[in-house]
């Protein structure tokens, strides 16, 4: 994108704190499971990933998390106008990764609030240092699981977006049912979404691509933004990340799908 802002990564020298036996990593920051057992056992859609904090990363979750950061913990219901100062639209993005690509939205469309959510804790910080660097006051970081997140802590019809960016593909078939985007995630969503919101999913696995196409097309919730039907073109509004463009570089297709949150019949 031409004109796209240039949003750097983070420092990434490792960090080398010594904590006591015991003590939490960041006492003022992301827990490693904020909902506990307070919810069902169930099959995740996410799997926590293992690597290591950088120090700016640790910089950054230990200044900013009590400022930019919330816990999953389904226990409260958000006034996303608090949680970000305004009434300006808020979309919610599952699955940021390192969250340069987020960043860069955020700096685009300032009069939009990004609800960031995800389990990895070095994409945390790095998105909370990118945001701090960068002035971006419109973006939240959430911890934990996003489906305890839109049922427990979102109130309905309060989002104006959703972006499903790359999610986890799990390819196997055994693994066919951790996907995220299923018709119950849809329909939790729907209830969450105003009339006409977005939703807008990204991967480069074309059997994915094939099932959220199908998956969306039936549920009665959403239509396809395409007049045609089928996929999209990459909106610009959408970066080219460096994970897509190795992806692009080995041959793969980029599938992007938007939908739009269908009016229920008291809502026309």
């Amino acid at each position: 994108m031409s004109d796209s802002p240039n949003i750097p990564d983070a420092p990434t020298e490792p960090a080398h704190r010594t904590r006591a036996k015991g003590e939490p990593r960041f006492p003022d920051g992301p827990t490693p499971d904020p909902a506990g057992s307070h919810f069902e056992r169930r099959i995740r859609s996410f799997q926590p990933r293992r690597s290591r904090v950088t120090a700016g990363q640790a910089d950054a979750l230990e200044r900013l998390w009590p400022k930019w950061g919330l816990d999953i913990d389904g226990q409260r219901t958000l006034d996303l106008a608090e949680l970000f100062g305004n009434d300006n639209p808020v979309v919610l993005e599952i699955g940021f990764g390192m969250g340069e690509a987020t960043a860069q939205m955020a700096a685009e469309a300032p009069a939009t609030n990004i609800l960031a959510a995800d389990v990895h804790t070095p994409g945390q910080g790095n998105l909370l240092g990118l945001a701090d660097h960068h002035g971006l006051s419109n973006i939240r970081v959430a911890n934990g699981d996003a489906i305890i997140l839109l049922r427990e802590m979102i109130a309905p019809d309060a989002l104006d977006g959703l972006r499903v960016y790359f999610p986890d593909p799990w390819p196997k078939k055994r693994h066919h049912k951790r996907r995220l985007i299923q018709p119950e995630f849809l329909s939790l969503a729907a209830t969450r979404l105003k009339p006409g919101a977005t939703v807008h999913c990204a991967t480069d696995w074309e059997p994915y691509a094939e099932q959220m196409l199908e998956v969306l097309d039936a549920h009665p919730d959403f239509e396809n933004s395409q007049p045609d039907g089928g996929f999209a073109p990459r909106p610009e509004f959408r970066p080219l990340t460096r994970f897509e463009g190795q992806g692009l570089d080995k041959g793969h297709v980029v599938n992007d799908l938007l939908f739009r949150r269908v009016p229920h019949e008291d809502q026309r």
